[in-house]
């Protein structure tokens, strides 16, 4: 028997509940999608990676070294933290994910790219509350005076359409410059967003770092036949 849709784990989390999908998608020849929702928000979708791995690209283009230590927030399907291990200049790559079981399918397979993260001796996987950690003393590893080459963020759907009310904070002057605390003196944050760049959000990046630039990323979207775009912003050097 054919199953077109099976929902492989549905979990509750202090945040909503959390659930992970597979399906078989008619409309594109039967294709395997899988999906990972928070209450009806769509989190990640495999059909959808191209934002995500760009988000890895772009953010590690401006550091020219090798051994760089990263930081990811947000794991969702892997496709950004897979991306960054694909750079041989990476050393070291920390992935920070408040909802545990997100982690624990990559860790028993359940996505399908959990395998290639959780077998790279580069790689960590972090429960934890980014939002509060990027502004910790402590910072992310609990290593005090610790900082990173890169910070890439993806939870968000933008940073005015937050997915819970206390990350809201996170988009502020005072808090990004206390996260760049955890940051080299050349060092990059870099932010997906699902809108078109938002100018209020790049002077206040600019406000930040010295320098800000705001990647559109095209990508084809098999429902419409047409394009569709995603909005990377790289900022460097923290003030």
């Amino acid at each position: 028997m054919n199953i077109d849709f099976i929902e492989l784990d549905y979990r509750e989390t202090p945040i909503g509940a959390v659930s992970i999908r597979r399906r078989s998608e008619v409309r594109l020849g039967g294709v395997t999608v899988y999906e990972i929702k928070l209450d009806d928000e769509f989190l990640m979708s495999s059909l959808f990676t191209a934002s995500e791995e760009a988000l890895a690209r772009l953010g590690l283009a401006p550091l020219e070294r090798a051994d760089l230590d990263v930081i990811v927030g947000g794991l969702g399907l892997g496709y950004t933290a897979a991306t960054v291990l694909e750079n041989p200049a990476v050393g070291s790559l920390h992935v920070v994910d408040w909802l545990a079981p997100v982690i624990e399918w990559h860790e028993t397979g359940i996505c399908p790219l959990g395998p290639t993260l959780t077998a790279d001796a580069r790689c960590s996987i972090k429960h934890g509350d980014f939002f509060r950690l990027a502004v910790s003393d402590d910072g992310f590893l609990a290593e005090p005076g610790r900082r990173f080459d890169a910070i890439l963020l993806d939870i968000d759907h933008t940073p005015q359409h937050v997915l819970n009310e206390s990350h809201a904070g996170f988009y502020t002057r005072e808090s990004l410059t206390a996260m760049t605390r955890q940051l080299k003196p050349d060092g990059v944050f870099a932010l997906w967003s699902d809108d078109p760049p938002h100018a209020g959000f790049e002077a206040l990046l600019g406000e930040v770092f010295e320098s800000v630039a705001a990647h559109v990323v095209p990508f084809p979207n098999p429902y419409t036949g047409g394009e569709s775009a995603c909005t990377v912003y790289v900022a460097q050097h923290p003030r």
